[in-house]
């Protein structure tokens, strides 16, 4: 491992080269790297629980975390790029856009550090980072990449606090390539330890990797936080 390393490279270690090479290429988007990772296709279902998860899911969407709707057959693209952000780390914005109806899109915004100090992937969630969660990160035997979240800690100018878990959902992420499609396969879901499942969608896409070295502004966080 070496600091020209990819966030993922760095927090798998020898793991890395277990995944399938279709992945190994996808997650190792980074600087040094030289090129970026665009994917569009369908999603065949977006979940979400019971009618009481709604104000939940609701508040979400003011930062881009989560969002109500459902649906089956939903075009999205998902936007990964390397760049050093103004804190001199080297970030990876994971950016899913959805498109749950005709004229409406909805985003889960993501951007990922790879933390020295914790060892790990921090992933800040929304569009103002207010939320920086402990990525967990396995291969499969089959090459696949399952990522599952951790601890959670808000922050938001002067106020830091851990997040307590009973207000907040864990994810569980499976991403893996389908040889006989010739594509990707991702499949995610939110559960809350107390109200069960939030939040999920599976569907399959297809890769383009720029290596222009372009990084559109849209994908980029309006804050960013020092605190990891």
């Amino acid at each position: 491992m070496s600091a020209g390393d990819g966030v993922f490279e760095r927090a798998l270690g020898p793991d890395f080269a277990r995944l399938h090479p279709q992945l190994q290429r996808r997650f190792g988007v980074g600087v040094a790297a030289g090129y970026g990772c665009v994917g569009r296709g369908v999603m065949s279902e977006v979940r979400r629980g019971p009618w009481w998860t709604l104000p939940f899911l609701a508040i979400g969407t003011m930062r881009n975390i989560m969002f109500p709707e459902r649906g089956t057959d939903i075009p999205f693209q998902i936007d990964n790029h390397a760049y050093v952000d103004s804190l001199g780390r080297e970030t990876v914005t994971f950016v899913r856009t959805m498109t749950v109806r005709p004229g409406r899109r909805r985003r889960f915004d993501a951007t990922m550090i790879y933390s020295e100090a914790r060892g790990r992937i921090i992933d800040y969630l929304g569009t103002h980072q207010h939320l920086a969660v402990d990525l967990e990160l396995a291969v499969t035997d089959d090459g696949a990449l399952r990522l599952t979240s951790g601890a959670q800690r808000f922050y938001e100018g002067p106020l830091a606090f851990r997040f307590p878990m009973l207000f907040s959902g864990r994810a569980h992420l499976t991403e893996r390539f389908d040889d006989e499609r010739g594509c990707f396969v991702i499949d995610l879901e939110v559960r809350n330890d107390l109200l069960g499942f939030l939040f999920g969608y599976r569907g399959a896409f297809e890769c383009e990797f720029p290596s222009d070295g372009a990084v559109p502004e849209t994908v980029k966080p309006y804050r960013e936080e020092v605190r990891e």
